[in-house]
């Protein structure tokens, strides 16, 4: 035990002293490796808590000593075209800065979505709730080939959405907790969270689709050079108003990228048994369509540059279909395994993950390590449960604001509660 104690001590000294080459700290690792293998008594939890940490700055030194590509070029797969001539390159240049950024982005949405899947399962989180983990490529890609000026509204599957478009963890998990410090106020929910340039979050299937026209149709009005994406999914796709918005954008040539996630199931109800034509970038008939690999981030972002260029050159507006797959249930009261196999979810994680997907490309094409992607990992789980932290520990917001901002730039006025004796005063 005397002998154990010491040759802790030793290595602890030696790890707080500053190495002068990056290798310096392995030995101590080693050390403190092989002693709690050796050690039949254990090692406390602050010697494991050591032992990564310098596991950690290790794997930073050993990243820093490498020399990365600056970029490199990946096919991709080519899209389906209707009524267009030419599409979407079918290659395309990965920098290192933007792969690294993709792959924090797409985890962070993956890490966010599992954690509300521990907080509903929880209680802590209540109602309605969509997770969209399987369909980062989609809210990533969309929002690497448009500016942030452009605009952007979906249906409920919105977290995602909600994070590229700007919003930090911590704002979305306190809105799914119903907390003061949510995106909200804590009085949206899952389904209503909203940032600048983003609309939602709808509940109503469908009925966002007109909304999106109308953006689309302010930012023509307005002589301004933006465009807005429309967001819905396969089993909204034959509401009738979808098609009233087509017409109404194709009459007026309106800068609308109307776009189709189709995870192939509507609820419980697959594409083929809901849809007599599931060629939904076709369902435009007088709009140009593409449908595009939805799992790929650099498919979906090539794609929506293409579209976003279509739409500012004034040729008024494109449907994109992304082929996409969610892992979770329609939402968290569908198991997701009574219309479909376990054995399908996990083929589709197996050969076409999109965090996956990009994560080779950049290994095999030395844009990143291994080692650097764990670091990522590693920063995103501790954001996430910093995030989750704050979610469960901030306020609820008190009664007397449940009829605050109504309006955004109104004087304050009354609104009348259950019965007309109760009053709740609104302010912007």
């Amino acid at each position: 035990m005397r002998k154990m104690l010491a040759a802790v001590s030793r290595v602890l000294s030696g790890a707080s002293q500053k190495p002068r080459h990056g290798f310096a700290m392995l030995p101590s690792l080693v050390s403190i490796s092989r002693l709690k293998q050796s050690s039949h008594l254990g090692l406390p939890k602050c010697w494991d808590c050591c032992h990564s940490l310098k596991t950690r700055q290790a794997s930073r030194v050993l990243v820093a000593s490498r020399n990365f590509a600056n970029d490199a070029t990946f096919e991709i797969k080519k899209c389906d075209l209707h009524r267009l001539e030419e599409g979407p390159p079918v290659t395309t240049v990965l920098t290192r800065e933007d792969g690294l950024r993709y792959y924090r982005m797409m985890q962070t949405v993956r890490r966010m979505e599992l954690k509300a899947d521990q907080l509903y399962k929880q209680k802590i989180i209540r109602g309605f709730c969509h997770l969209c983990d399987g369909q980062e490529a989609c809210c990533v890609g969309l929002e690497a080939g448009i500016n942030p000026t452009d605009h952007l509204i979906t249906a409920y599957r919105a977290h995602g959405f909600t994070f590229t478009r700007g919003l930090s963890v911590r704002e979305i998990l306190a809105e799914l907790t119903g907390r003061k410090g949510g995106c909200a106020k804590g009085k949206g929910g899952s389904m209503h969270m909203y940032a600048k340039n983003f609309y939602g979050g709808n509940g109503i299937v469908g009925a966002q689709v007109p909304l999106g026209a109308g953006i689309a149709l302010a930012c023509k009005y307005n002589g301004k050079d933006e465009v807005c994406l429309t967001l819905y999914g396969d089993g909204a796709a034959n509401q009738g108003q979808i098609f009233e918005a087509y017409n109404m954008a194709a009459l007026w040539k309106l800068p609308c990228i109307f776009i189709c996630e189709n995870n192939r199931y509507g609820m419980g109800t697959s594409v083929e048994r809901a849809a007599a034509s599931t060629d939904y970038y076709k369902r435009g008939d007088f709009i140009p369509g593409l449908r595009v690999d939805g799992m790929d981030i650099l498919c979906v972002r090539e794609a929506t540059r293409f579209a976003a260029a279509y739409c500012r050159s004034g040729k008024g507006p494109i449907l994109m279909e992304l082929q996409t797959y969610r892992y979770h249930g329609h939402s968290m009261s569908d198991p997701g395994v009574s219309y479909r196999t376990r054995e399908e979810i996990q083929e589709v994680r197996s050969k076409s993950d999109p965090i996956m997907l990009l994560k080779d490309r950049m290994v095999n094409s030395n844009l990143a390590s291994v080692e650097e992607l764990k670091e990522i990992d590693v920063e995103v789980r501790k954001e996430i449960e910093d995030a989750a932290q704050f979610a469960t520990a901030d306020p609820e917001p008190p009664l007397e604001e449940l009829g605050y901002h109504i309006y955004s730039s109104d004087p304050p006025f009354e609104v009348r509660g259950a019965n007309q004796w109760i009053k709740f005063k609104s302010v912007s």
